[in-house]
């Protein structure tokens, strides 16, 4: 069983943390700082690190220094509270493995997860995991955007959840009402018009001219089809 060291000072957030991570199977301990937390991943044998970034006595990237410098090559993950590029490079070139934005949402943080001790078991295949969609270039497992440059494309969770759901039916067409099903579920009730938003959206990032896509089609009267070539 992957063994999960959980490090963030706000108690909501840590057991929040380990009782879902605990559903999904994974063994979990925690640590309240970063000097607590260092002590722990230099003593255990952990899978994985999961590290906020702004904590009392040692912040997450002084913690993550201190790993590397001491040849712990434990995969990390940050979580951070600060959106900036600037802190996303640094944390990885100080040598985390990925970073997410709270608040974020509990699949995407299961997914990140599952993609990290994937690539540090030497089981991750990039041809099943990552996609072509248009101008992006998605890893549906880590929730990770780029374009044809390389560049990280900023997509929203749920942005994620529909381009996913478009993609495993893509040349097909698809209705809204399954898109609210799907991406939404029934505790929430959004309107139609919301899925027009989101599509919206989505085409800016992936269509070469939003206003005549190619990727995205409309089918009017029922909902969309994303085209696959």
């Amino acid at each position: 069983m992957k063994r999960i060291l959980v490090v963030d000072d706000e108690p909501h957030m840590r057991l929040g943390l380990k009782d879902n991570l605990e559903l999904d199977g994974y063994t979990v301990e925690t640590a309240s700082d970063g000097e607590e937390g260092l002590a722990k991943s230099l003593e255990g044998d952990y899978h994985l690190i999961l590290l906020d970034v702004m904590m009392p006595k040692m912040s997450g990237l002084d913690v993550c220094k201190k790993l590397r410098a001491a040849s712990v090559q434990t995969p990390v993950i940050f979580l951070t509270a600060r959106g900036e590029e600037i802190d996303k490079v640094l944390g990885l070139e100080i040598g985390a493995d990925d970073y997410i934005t709270k608040p974020f949402g509990l699949r995407e943080l299961l997914a990140r997860v599952k993609a990290a001790l994937r690539r540090s078991s030497g089981t991750a295949s990039d041809e099943e995991e990552i996609c072509q969609i248009g101008h992006l270039r998605i890893d549906f497992s880590a929730y990770r955007a780029s374009d044809k440059k390389g560049k990280e494309v900023s997509l929203s969770h749920k942005e994620f959840e529909i381009l996913k759901f478009l993609w495993e039916q893509r040349n097909k067409t698809v209705s809204r009402d399954d898109l609210l099903n799907k991406v939404w579920g029934y505790e929430e009730t959004p309107s139609t018009r919301t899925v027009d938003n989101f599509i919206v959206r989505l085409r800016q990032k992936t269509e070469k001219d939003p206003n005549h896509p190619q990727i995205i089609l409309t089918v009017h009267g029922i909902g969309y089809k994303l085209i696959a070539k």
